[in-house]
Protein backbone atom coordinates (compact mmCIF):
# COMPACT_ATOMS: atom_id res chain seq x y z
CA UNK A 1 0.00 0.00 0.00
CA UNK A 2 1.39 3.16 -1.01
CA UNK A 3 -1.05 5.74 -1.27
CA UNK A 4 -3.05 6.82 1.69
CA UNK A 5 -4.04 10.42 1.21
CA UNK A 6 -8.06 10.47 1.76
CA UNK A 7 -8.06 6.83 2.89
CA UNK A 8 -9.46 5.60 6.37
CA UNK A 9 -7.84 4.14 8.82
CA UNK A 10 -9.11 2.70 12.20
CA UNK A 11 -7.27 1.99 15.36
CA UNK A 12 -7.89 -0.04 18.50
CA UNK A 13 -6.35 1.62 21.72
CA UNK A 14 -5.77 4.87 19.96
CA UNK A 15 -5.92 7.28 22.98
CA UNK A 16 -2.44 7.00 23.99
CA UNK A 17 0.81 4.63 23.40
CA UNK A 18 1.50 3.57 19.99
CA UNK A 19 -2.30 3.67 19.08
CA UNK A 20 -2.58 7.39 19.23
CA UNK A 21 1.34 7.52 17.36
CA UNK A 22 -0.18 5.32 14.88
CA UNK A 23 -3.06 7.82 14.63
CA UNK A 24 -0.88 10.94 14.25
CA UNK A 25 1.09 9.07 11.49
CA UNK A 26 -2.05 8.22 9.39
CA UNK A 27 -3.50 11.90 10.07
CA UNK A 28 0.17 13.17 8.79
CA UNK A 29 -0.67 11.11 5.83
CA UNK A 30 -3.88 12.89 4.76
CA UNK A 31 -5.73 9.74 6.43
CA UNK A 32 -9.14 9.97 7.55
CA UNK A 33 -8.34 8.26 11.53
CA UNK A 34 -11.23 6.55 13.23
CA UNK A 35 -9.57 6.40 17.05
CA UNK A 36 -11.06 3.20 19.28
CA UNK A 37 -10.65 3.57 22.86
CA UNK A 38 -12.05 2.38 26.18
CA UNK A 39 -11.38 5.52 28.25
CA UNK A 40 -13.89 8.51 27.73
CA UNK A 41 -11.37 10.94 28.79
CA UNK A 42 -8.25 9.90 27.42
CA UNK A 43 -9.82 9.54 24.17
CA UNK A 44 -11.50 12.65 24.01
CA UNK A 45 -8.43 14.57 24.53
CA UNK A 46 -6.53 12.48 22.16
CA UNK A 47 -9.27 13.35 19.06
CA UNK A 48 -9.05 16.94 19.86
CA UNK A 49 -5.42 17.16 19.66
CA UNK A 50 -5.54 15.36 16.09
CA UNK A 51 -8.39 17.88 15.34
CA UNK A 52 -5.96 20.73 16.18
CA UNK A 53 -3.61 19.21 13.90
CA UNK A 54 -6.34 20.10 10.75
CA UNK A 55 -6.92 16.43 10.48
CA UNK A 56 -9.99 14.34 9.70
CA UNK A 57 -10.52 12.54 12.77
CA UNK A 58 -13.03 10.76 15.33
CA UNK A 59 -13.45 8.75 18.28
CA UNK A 60 -15.92 5.85 19.71
CA UNK A 61 -15.76 4.00 22.77
CA UNK A 62 -15.09 0.34 22.14
CA UNK A 63 -14.24 -2.77 24.29
CA UNK A 64 -12.31 -4.85 21.89
CA UNK A 65 -13.07 -8.02 23.96
CA UNK A 66 -16.68 -7.59 22.95
CA UNK A 67 -17.21 -8.46 19.27
CA UNK A 68 -20.77 -6.69 19.17
CA UNK A 69 -18.97 -3.39 20.28
CA UNK A 70 -15.90 -3.91 17.59
CA UNK A 71 -19.10 -4.25 14.95
CA UNK A 72 -20.92 -1.47 16.03
CA UNK A 73 -17.52 0.62 15.87
CA UNK A 74 -16.73 -0.38 12.28
CA UNK A 75 -20.23 -0.13 11.54
CA UNK A 76 -19.80 3.98 12.69
CA UNK A 77 -16.83 3.70 10.88
CA UNK A 78 -17.66 3.30 7.19
CA UNK A 79 -20.75 5.73 8.26
CA UNK A 80 -18.24 8.48 8.35
CA UNK A 81 -15.75 7.96 6.31
CA UNK A 82 -17.84 5.47 3.68
CA UNK A 83 -14.59 3.12 3.20
CA UNK A 84 -11.66 2.01 5.54
CA UNK A 85 -8.37 0.63 4.08
CA UNK A 86 -6.35 -0.01 7.32
CA UNK A 87 -6.81 -1.49 10.07
CA UNK A 88 -4.59 -1.41 13.52
CA UNK A 89 -5.52 -3.98 16.19
CA UNK A 90 -3.33 -2.04 18.46
CA UNK A 91 -5.29 -2.37 21.91
CA UNK A 92 -3.93 -4.36 24.74
CA UNK A 93 -3.65 -5.28 28.30
CA UNK A 94 -0.26 -6.24 30.07
CA UNK A 95 -1.47 -9.59 32.20
CA UNK A 96 1.14 -11.51 34.54
CA UNK A 97 2.84 -11.34 37.80
CA UNK A 98 2.46 -14.58 39.07
CA UNK A 99 3.26 -18.19 38.27
CA UNK A 100 1.17 -20.25 35.86
CA UNK A 101 0.22 -22.38 38.27
CA UNK A 102 -1.34 -19.51 40.79
CA UNK A 103 -2.50 -16.82 37.87
CA UNK A 104 -5.96 -16.77 38.71
CA UNK A 105 -8.63 -17.80 35.70
CA UNK A 106 -9.48 -14.36 35.41
CA UNK A 107 -7.06 -13.00 34.39
CA UNK A 108 -6.96 -15.24 31.88
CA UNK A 109 -9.98 -14.75 30.40
CA UNK A 110 -9.01 -10.90 30.87
CA UNK A 111 -5.57 -11.02 28.27
CA UNK A 112 -7.16 -13.73 25.82
CA UNK A 113 -10.54 -11.57 26.07
CA UNK A 114 -8.58 -8.11 24.84
CA UNK A 115 -5.02 -9.20 23.61
CA UNK A 116 -6.45 -12.20 20.98
CA UNK A 117 -10.05 -12.05 20.98
CA UNK A 118 -9.90 -8.35 20.44
CA UNK A 119 -7.46 -8.95 17.13
CA UNK A 120 -10.31 -11.63 16.00
CA UNK A 121 -12.88 -9.21 16.27
CA UNK A 122 -11.41 -6.53 14.53
CA UNK A 123 -10.90 -8.62 11.67
CA UNK A 124 -14.39 -10.46 11.88
CA UNK A 125 -15.55 -6.54 11.50
CA UNK A 126 -13.43 -5.02 8.77
CA UNK A 127 -11.82 -7.17 6.33
CA UNK A 128 -15.24 -8.25 5.10
CA UNK A 129 -15.52 -4.28 4.71
CA UNK A 130 -11.99 -3.77 3.07
CA UNK A 131 -12.30 -6.50 0.63
CA UNK A 132 -15.97 -5.29 -0.05
CA UNK A 133 -14.22 -1.53 -1.76
CA UNK A 134 -11.99 -3.57 -3.87
CA UNK A 135 -9.21 -0.96 -2.98
CA UNK A 136 -6.54 -2.70 -1.48
CA UNK A 137 -5.84 -2.24 2.35
CA UNK A 138 -3.56 -3.37 5.10
CA UNK A 139 -3.98 -5.16 8.99
CA UNK A 140 -2.01 -4.45 11.67
CA UNK A 141 -1.75 -6.58 14.69
CA UNK A 142 -0.08 -5.27 17.33
CA UNK A 143 1.66 -8.65 19.28
CA UNK A 144 5.44 -7.97 21.05
CA UNK A 145 8.48 -9.75 21.47
CA UNK A 146 6.69 -11.52 23.98
CA UNK A 147 5.19 -13.37 20.79
CA UNK A 148 8.28 -14.42 19.83
CA UNK A 149 10.08 -15.76 23.27
CA UNK A 150 8.31 -15.97 26.04
CA UNK A 151 9.72 -14.60 29.78
CA UNK A 152 8.30 -15.90 32.93
CA UNK A 153 6.10 -14.92 35.29
CA UNK A 154 3.80 -13.25 31.97
CA UNK A 155 2.18 -16.59 30.61
CA UNK A 156 -1.00 -14.61 29.98
CA UNK A 157 0.79 -11.98 28.38
CA UNK A 158 3.11 -14.11 26.29
CA UNK A 159 0.11 -16.90 25.32
CA UNK A 160 -1.58 -14.37 23.28
CA UNK A 161 1.06 -12.50 21.71
CA UNK A 162 2.17 -15.59 20.25
CA UNK A 163 -1.35 -16.20 19.12
CA UNK A 164 -1.41 -12.62 17.61
CA UNK A 165 1.80 -13.74 15.51
CA UNK A 166 0.22 -17.05 14.64
CA UNK A 167 -3.39 -15.80 13.38
CA UNK A 168 -1.01 -12.83 11.51
CA UNK A 169 0.81 -15.34 9.88
CA UNK A 170 -2.42 -17.36 8.91
CA UNK A 171 -4.30 -14.47 7.90
CA UNK A 172 -1.23 -12.76 5.71
CA UNK A 173 -1.27 -16.40 3.68
CA UNK A 174 -5.03 -16.51 3.46
CA UNK A 175 -5.33 -12.94 1.71
CA UNK A 176 -1.71 -13.32 -0.25
CA UNK A 177 -2.35 -11.72 -4.01
CA UNK A 178 -5.63 -10.10 -2.45
CA UNK A 179 -3.99 -6.50 -2.58
CA UNK A 180 -4.59 -6.21 1.29
CA UNK A 181 -1.55 -6.41 3.41
CA UNK A 182 -0.90 -7.73 6.89
CA UNK A 183 1.90 -6.93 9.03
CA UNK A 184 2.12 -8.41 13.06
CA UNK A 185 3.85 -5.40 15.01
CA UNK A 186 6.32 -7.23 17.82
CA UNK A 187 8.14 -4.03 19.85
CA UNK A 188 10.16 -4.25 22.21
CA UNK A 189 10.28 -1.94 25.12
CA UNK A 190 8.18 0.95 24.35
CA UNK A 191 7.54 4.23 26.53
CA UNK A 192 3.71 3.38 26.99
CA UNK A 193 1.19 3.37 29.66
CA UNK A 194 0.88 -0.66 29.32
CA UNK A 195 1.94 -1.32 32.74
CA UNK A 196 -0.72 0.67 34.19
CA UNK A 197 -3.37 -1.97 32.85
CA UNK A 198 -5.12 -2.81 35.65
CA UNK A 199 -6.71 0.56 36.02
CA UNK A 200 -9.19 -0.94 32.87
CA UNK A 201 -9.55 -4.61 34.06
CA UNK A 202 -13.43 -5.17 34.21
CA UNK A 203 -15.22 -5.07 37.21
CA UNK A 204 -17.06 -8.39 36.63
CA UNK A 205 -13.65 -10.31 36.64
CA UNK A 206 -13.49 -9.31 40.63
CA UNK A 207 -9.97 -7.47 42.37
CA UNK A 208 -6.70 -8.48 40.99
CA UNK A 209 -4.47 -11.06 43.00
CA UNK A 210 -2.61 -9.60 45.73
CA UNK A 211 0.86 -9.91 44.51
CA UNK A 212 3.28 -11.52 45.61
CA UNK A 213 7.13 -9.85 46.65
CA UNK A 214 8.65 -11.72 43.95
CA UNK A 215 5.74 -10.11 41.62
CA UNK A 216 6.22 -6.96 42.99
CA UNK A 217 10.10 -6.85 42.11
CA UNK A 218 9.37 -8.29 38.66
CA UNK A 219 6.46 -5.04 38.18
CA UNK A 220 9.39 -2.21 38.97
CA UNK A 221 11.79 -4.07 36.68
CA UNK A 222 8.95 -3.70 33.99
CA UNK A 223 8.07 -0.33 34.82
CA UNK A 224 11.75 0.73 34.76
CA UNK A 225 12.19 -0.63 31.08
CA UNK A 226 9.16 0.75 29.58
CA UNK A 227 10.04 3.92 30.44
CA UNK A 228 13.49 4.27 29.54
CA UNK A 229 11.90 2.74 25.95
CA UNK A 230 11.65 4.18 23.13
CA UNK A 231 8.88 6.54 21.82
CA UNK A 232 5.50 5.12 20.25
CA UNK A 233 6.13 7.83 17.62
CA UNK A 234 9.57 5.85 16.48
CA UNK A 235 6.97 2.53 16.70
CA UNK A 236 4.71 4.20 14.54
CA UNK A 237 7.09 4.99 11.84
CA UNK A 238 8.27 1.81 11.20
CA UNK A 239 4.76 0.83 10.84
CA UNK A 240 4.37 3.10 8.12
CA UNK A 241 7.14 1.69 6.20
CA UNK A 242 6.09 -1.79 6.94
CA UNK A 243 2.65 -0.89 5.43
CA UNK A 244 4.56 0.93 2.41
CA UNK A 245 6.89 -2.23 1.72
CA UNK A 246 4.16 -4.79 2.88
CA UNK A 247 6.37 -6.60 5.31
CA UNK A 248 4.82 -9.03 7.40
CA UNK A 249 6.61 -8.80 10.79
CA UNK A 250 7.84 -5.19 12.15
CA UNK A 251 10.59 -5.38 14.88
CA UNK A 252 11.82 -2.55 16.44
CA UNK A 253 15.33 -3.61 18.82
CA UNK A 254 17.65 -5.45 17.24
CA UNK A 255 18.84 -5.81 20.80
CA UNK A 256 16.97 -8.73 21.51
CA UNK A 257 17.43 -10.47 18.21
CA UNK A 258 20.16 -12.60 20.53
CA UNK A 259 17.70 -14.05 22.34
CA UNK A 260 15.73 -15.22 19.57
CA UNK A 261 18.74 -16.46 17.81
CA UNK A 262 18.88 -18.65 21.13
CA UNK A 263 15.46 -19.36 20.72
CA UNK A 264 16.21 -20.69 16.64
CA UNK A 265 19.04 -22.61 18.10
CA UNK A 266 17.22 -24.71 20.38
CA UNK A 267 14.57 -25.64 17.56
CA UNK A 268 17.06 -26.51 15.21
CA UNK A 269 19.16 -28.28 17.77
CA UNK A 270 15.81 -30.55 18.23
CA UNK A 271 15.45 -31.45 15.14
CA UNK A 272 18.81 -32.12 14.83
CA UNK A 273 18.23 -34.57 17.58
CA UNK A 274 14.72 -35.95 15.90
CA UNK A 275 16.97 -36.46 12.67
CA UNK A 276 20.09 -38.79 14.40
CA UNK A 277 17.19 -41.01 16.81
CA UNK A 278 17.00 -44.20 16.33
CA UNK A 279 13.97 -46.01 18.24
Amino acid sequence: MRSFAGKGAFVTGGASGIGLALGRAFAAEGMKVMLADIEQGALDQAVAALRETGAEVRGTLCDVSDRAAVERAAALTIAAFGKVHVLCNNAGVGVGGAPIDETAPADWEWAIGVNLMGVIHGIAAFLPKIRAHGEGGHIVNTASMAGMMSGPMMAPYNVTKFGVVSLSESLAAELNGSGIGVSVLCPGWVNTAIGESQRHRPARLGPPQTPTPLALERRAQITALLRAGISPDEVAARVMAAIRDDDLYVFTHSVMRAALEERFRRIRAAYDKADAFKP
